[in-house]
């Protein structure tokens, strides 16, 4: 049974490139040494590949390749911006405040929730999931060492107005962490462009493996204390052996991205007016959020809870929120805190494009919401 894939925002295939550039460094003919083995040939052939990836994500988003921290994935990257920079700075500014928003992904709410000698500020969005900045204006001071809001929410696409944020951090001497996973090779930005401080990255969102991220840290604005201790790799900020095969195909995916990002947006948008155009022609769906990446759609199908929806199509891969939260029955905190009621957060789908949707499988999705919300709505 074929299967059309809508749950990029989730994770995304790898692209047959990557792939290939990542077998080059697995098999014993291969770059498979230990990048801070110094002691042989192997080594540094894996160091080269390693510091390779890391000038090319840098270039990507417009940093220093010393900027550039390698992580798991977006999630300990946020960890360790959030706690790395509370405890590198609190003490040292007498800061200890926190602003984030109550929309943000769960690995920085739990990671906010969990942290000691912090006061933690959870501001809530407008209807159409943006952030008031006025009421950013209300509360930021000098009391305040970070703002943390992410670029693009991965479960609306809605993308927020981070140098404008981060303007306003700065002006009262604070610093700007984002989050910015849903957001490479889906919108034209660099880290000056956006004037954040921290950012962070994820390969999976963009046609790379899993289980590889990094951090941009900007050199000489903040300090990241070390969470994850064991050699002090990474200019001390992040210990581990690096995995040379997953970094080279980070860099690979974020490569692409750049290269064909411009054309990848404009194919998306196209696939994504066909949907929204047959969302309207059916009725009864509302788009939540200000329409922001073209990758991102989240709507809310009245009357019809969305597993049941989801169970009628089973050749349809949809999500009704992150992944991270999957699992649970509960509505989407990002709905919730947009204004939508319980009932209408369980009738929420996300829909999510990727380079690889054919015009066949959004011909699939169309035609199997059609019928499938029609005799859904017609039983009741």
């Amino acid at each position: 049974m074929m299967t059309a894939y809508f749950d990029n925002a989730s994770t995304t295939p790898v692209d047959p490139r990557v792939i290939d550039k990542m077998r080059a460094c697995l098999g014993a003919d291969g770059t498979f040494g230990n990048p801070a083995s110094t002691t042989h040939g192997l080594g540094w052939m894996a160091s080269e590949e390693v510091e390779w990836a890391r000038s090319t994500v840098a270039k990507t988003i417009g940093a220093d390749p010393r900027e550039i921290v390698w992580t798991s994935g977006a999630t300990e990257s946020d960890n360790l911006a959030i706690r790395g920079v509370l405890e590198a700075m609190s003490e040292a500014t007498g800061r200890n405040k926190i602003i984030t928003m109550e929309t943000e992904h769960k690995a920085v709410l739990d990671t906010c929730a969990h942290l000691r000698g912090a006061e933690v500020i959870y501001l809530k969005p407008k209807a159409d999931g943006q952030l008031c900045l006025d009421s950013l204006a209300s509360l930021i001071d000098e009391t305040v060492l970070l703002v943390s809001v992410m670029l693009v929410n991965n479960e609306t696409g809605v993308v927020q107005p981070i140098a404008k944020i981060a303007k306003m951090a700065h002006d009262i001497g604070a610093l700007l962490h984002s989050d910015l996973a849903q957001s490479v090779g889906k919108l034209d930005w660099t880290v000056d462009s956006l004037g954040i401080d921290l950012g962070s990255l994820s390969a999976h969102k963009a046609h790379g493996p899993k289980g590889i991220g990094a951090l941009y840290v900007r050199r000489g604005s903040c300090r990241v204390a070390e969470q994850q201790h064991g050699g002090h790799h990474e200019r001390g900020m992040r210990s581990g052996t690096l995995p040379t095969h997953q970094i080279v195909g980070m860099a690979e995916a974020y490569r692409i991205a750049q290269t064909e990002s411009a054309a990848e947006i404009d194919y998306l948008n196209r696939l994504r007016d066909r949907i929204e155009s047959a969302i309207d022609e059916l009725g009864g769906i509302r788009c939540n959020g200000a329409r922001g990446v073209p990758h991102i759609l989240n709507i809310t199908v009245d009357g019809i809870d969305a597993e049941r929806l989801m169970a009628a199509m089973p050749t349809i891969a949809v999500s009704t929120g992150s992944a991270c939260n999957s699992a649970t029955i509960e509505p989407s905190h990002v709905l919730q805190a947009m204004g939508l009621t319980r009932k209408q957060g369980l009738s929420s789908l996300r829909i999510s494009l990727g380079r690889m949707t054919t015009d066949d499988e959004v011909s699939m999705l169309i035609h199997s919401l059609t019928k499938t919300v029609s005799q859904l709505r017609s039983a009741a």
